[in-house]
């Protein structure tokens, strides 16, 4: 799926790459050539260089360089197609595609996209004019957001009122369902889906309208916040608030912040970081993470470390091995949130966001500080607790460091807490009564137990070309064997042992992240190359004993569909067609 190649070409013979960069950055000419300070480093000196003839640019201190295409994918992390899109848009050039559905997919996108954008011009308006917002904007005025600040980010009030924006839309019901801004109630009739809220428009990485974010009041009845429902451009858990204005400072600080609250994006921009963003009513995702690491490397994050839990500890260091980038907590007054602080104390906000440690610096320093240390029970508490922090590191230099530095503040010796923190971690969920139950399991949150955490608690997700052949590990085959010929989840139960049953148990009670099926389908994919894989590896290790040109062949022809596997995100149809390599039930 693309663009076709001639359009690609008419949009970068329309683009007046000057143009586009000047929207970013100042450029000064200089002969035939336009210069200016590199948006993709710190720089005092201009070596950023533009030809604007060629449609060129070229940075001689960090070598980044390309054409408007690519300037528009490095600064405002957009794809390849996205980028293109956005320099068709300023040139009036309609792109043809060269997939018959995705081209209807986009069209889709771009009816609801409009759709979203009438709710945002059309709350933002209530907000400004109608007698029944009062009671919101004296809300706003006492959060400390000007109205300047509610133009710029084009906040909105739903009224209190069953379909007054359906009505005056005129939209169709299925639109308004499918933009997720309505639905049709039980008599039949459109009705609006926000009611009695302040609005905060969402828009995505292409500054395109995509959703709300509705607050209460805070004498309303209700939940405090509301958010859109789930469409086919709303993913909440691919979306940050704010990210659409930020990303340009992001990348000039090499610095994101993340926030819990759309008032705190706001609080930071008038403190003078606007920089920040905010999840939409979830928590930090892997996908987060993979858009944030496109215009920066640093990530603070901006809320109560303590309610991220021990429990996201891993997933944060995996990230920062996964990604490279450096993860950091930003420590605020007990009970303070950025939007307040901004309002109180702008300077002690940004000293916060200076002076943000590591995550597990944080964590350990909160341990301490918070501890008697007066006493040889409190400093050996603090210890103990310090260091089962500690030992969730999969670093083994990065533990010891920590572990010095925990046993000179407690005042022991750190062979002491080195030895400590080779023990078992025991927890209270660990502690088990009766001599009959089975030991926990250790089971690495692998690619199969993930796709099988999905067949547990939402079977209907699993393309049908899964197999228990495609399942490496013993125990999750037999799992994925019982819940194929299970009518219920209980009833594999029954139908398992020893290992695969207290598995079976254990993904019973865990939570699901966020999951449809598109990501269901890659996961899947993702499980027929890591087979595909093992194939290859199998059959080229045929090829070197025995010299068969035959299996020479076949590890070429099996190299290749796994590239394209890859290249095409793990789709279905990629996917199936690797099936005929691998081996089948009985071949195991």
């Amino acid at each position: 799926m693309g663009i076709a190649d001639d359009d690609i070409a008419k949009v970068r013979d329309a683009t007046d790459i000057v143009a586009v960069i000047t929207e970013h950055l100042q450029l000064k000419r200089v002969g035939q050539r336009w210069v200016g300070l590199c948006p993709f480093h710190n720089e005092k000196s201009p070596s950023f260089s533009v030809n604007q003839q060629q449609g060129f640019y070229h940075c001689f201190g960090c070598q980044k360089s390309g054409d408007a295409i690519t300037f528009v994918r490095e600064v405002e992390g957009l794809d390849f197609v996205g980028a293109v899109e956005r320099l068709a848009a300023k040139s009036g050039i309609t792109l043809t595609y060269t997939s018959a559905n995705e081209g209807q997919r986009r069209r889709k996108r771009a009816v609801l996209v409009e759709a979203v954008a009438k709710a945002v011009d059309f709350y933002h308006e209530r907000l400004l004019t109608s007698p029944d917002a009062g009671a919101a904007r004296a809300y706003l005025r006492n959060r400390g957001i000007t109205g300047e600040d509610v133009r710029t980010y084009k906040i909105g009030w739903a009224p209190d009122d069953w379909d007054v924006f359906a009505k005056a839309s005129k939209l169709p019901p299925k639109v308004l369902d499918d933009a997720g801004l309505g639905f049709v109630n039980k008599r039949g009739r459109p009705q609006d889906s926000f009611r009695a809220r302040i609005l905060f428009p969402i828009y995505d990485i292409n500054n395109d309208p995509v959703g709300f974010g509705g607050r209460k009041l805070p004498e309303a009845d209700g939940p405090k916040y509301k958010n859109s429902q789930e469409s086919a451009i709303y993913h909440k858990s691919r979306l940050l608030y704010g990210l659409n204005w930020a990303k340009e400072d992001i990348v000039r600080a090499d610095e994101v912040i993340v926030c819990e609250g759309y008032t705190d994006v706001i609080g930071y921009a008038q403190a003078g970081l606007p920089r920040a963003v905010a999840t939409c009513g979830t928590a930090l995702t892997e996908d987060h993470v993979k858009i944030l690491k496109r215009f920066a490397k640093r990530v603070v994050l901006s809320f109560d470390a303590d309610a991220a839990g021990q429990a996201a500890a891993d997933r944060f260091y995996e990230w920062e091995k996964t990604y490279e980038i450096d993860v950091r907590v930003a420590a605020l007054p007990a009970g303070v949130d950025p939007a307040d602080l901004a309002r109180s104390d702008p300077e002690a906000l940004k000293e916060a966001v200076e002076q943000a440690q590591p995550f597990l610096a944080f964590q350990v320093e909160r341990v301490l500080t918070t501890s008697p240390l007066d006493t040889v029970e409190g400093r050996a508490r603090a210890a103990e607790a310090a260091t089962a922090l500690v030992r969730e590191h999969p670093n083994p230099l990065v533990r010891d460091q920590y572990l010095m530095q925990i046993a000179g503040r407690c005042g022991l010796e750190v062979e002491q807490l080195r030895t400590m923190s080779t023990r078992p971690v025991k927890r209270q969920q660990d502690v088990v009564p009766d001599d009959d139950l089975p030991d926990p399991v250790d089971m690495p949150d692998t690619i199969e137990l993930q796709l099988l955490r999905v067949a547990v608690h939402r079977p209907e997700l699993i393309p049908d070309f899964v197999t228990e052949s495609l399942f490496h590990d013993p125990r999750l085959r037999d799992v994925f064997h019982a819940l194929l010929h299970s009518s219920t989840t209980l009833e594999a139960i029954d139908h398992t042992r020893g290992d695969a049953q207290v598995i079976l148990q254990a993904l019973l009670v865990q939570e699901l992240d966020e999951i449809d099926e598109l990501r269901a389908e890659r996961l899947a994919g993702r499980l027929v190359d890591e087979t595909g894989a093992r194939e290859l590896k199998r059959l080229e290790a045929v090829a070197r004993s025995t010299g068969d040109v035959s299996v020479g062949r076949q590890v070429s022809d099996l190299h290749n569909a796994l590239l394209r596997l890859r290249d095409h995100g793990w789709l279905k149809a990629d996917a199936q067609g690797l099936l005929a390599w691998l081996p089948t039930p009985e071949q195991l």
